[in-house]
């Protein structure tokens, strides 16, 4: 089959068969392409009448031209982590209890504090805090805490900080609450979104590598804020510890980090 290939003004290069020449009544000459100008009258984007029953030469034979053409647009759900998604990602967190036994001023850093946090573990973690500029020290001196504790530990100017203090903070970040959980729940303690039945099915916490490398915290803390009593929630789901839900102050509707 003789192949022709026709420059449309205004339209890429496409590929013609000479059975769809002979149905538009063009004869190209005997042993040889068509020329552009014996094709001008059929490609004319003025020729209205041949072009819109053609199909698209330049579409992949694979491609359903129409129905690519009346497609809806894809939903918002469809565009974005799904509720479902965001909260199985936080359900790989390993959000805990804490309780600081002692906090000091780091002694290279104005902005930071650091403290000592029990987290249920054998031995304490050293955690640093900007949150100089937020609230006095002595606020922070044997403070029940919310600890982020699968996170990779940092280097922060010579002192490596393992976890991270959760707080609440304002849409201007002038004012910073930390999230404290209620009386009666102890260091160590895992927090978890939902309802009782959530606590009972959420799985083993993701390895400090896995919450890097899949960047689970980054994908899970845009959804995470206080609501109009100034309980943490992520989206509709409360965080819950057993006796009773994370709170910060005063913020309300504010966000978590």
């Amino acid at each position: 089959m003789v192949v022709a290939t026709v420059g449309l003004r205004g339209l890429s290069l496409c590929t013609l068969s000479l059975p769809i020449l002979r149905s538009a009544k063009i004869k190209p000459p005997i042993h040889s392409f068509p020329t552009s100008r014996s094709l001008k009258p059929l490609f004319s984007p003025y020729n209205s009448t041949i072009l819109r029953g053609f199909p698209s030469f330049c579409a992949s034979p694979d491609v359903n031209v129409e129905a690519t053409a009346t497609a809806p647009p894809a939903t918002e759900a469809e565009n974005s982590q799904s509720a479902d998604d965001i909260k199985n990602a936080a359900n790989l967190l390993d959000i805990r209890v804490g309780r600081i036994i002692k906090a000091w001023r780091h002694e290279e850093a104005d902005s930071l504090y650091v403290e000592e946090v029990d987290v249920g573990e054998p031995e304490s973690r050293i955690i640093c805090s900007g949150l100089v500029k937020y609230m006095p020290l002595d606020l922070l001196q044997h403070a029940k805490v919310i600890v982020l504790a699968n996170l990779k530990p940092r280097n922060m100017r010579g002192v490596k900080s393992c976890g991270m203090l959760m707080a609440a903070s304002d849409a201007s970040h002038e004012t910073v609450e930390l999230l404290m959980p209620p009386d009666g729940t102890i260091p160590g303690e895992r927090i978890w979104f939902g309802t009782e039945d959530d606590k009972d099915s959420q799985p083993e916490p993701a390895t400090p590598n896995q919450v890097q490398k899949k960047k689970i915290w980054e994908s899970v803390q845009p959804h995470l804020k206080t609501d109009a009593s100034c309980t943490a929630m992520l989206g509709d789901y409360l965080m819950q510890t057993s006796a009773g839900v994370v709170v910060c102050k005063s913020l309300k509707n504010a966000n978590i980090s």
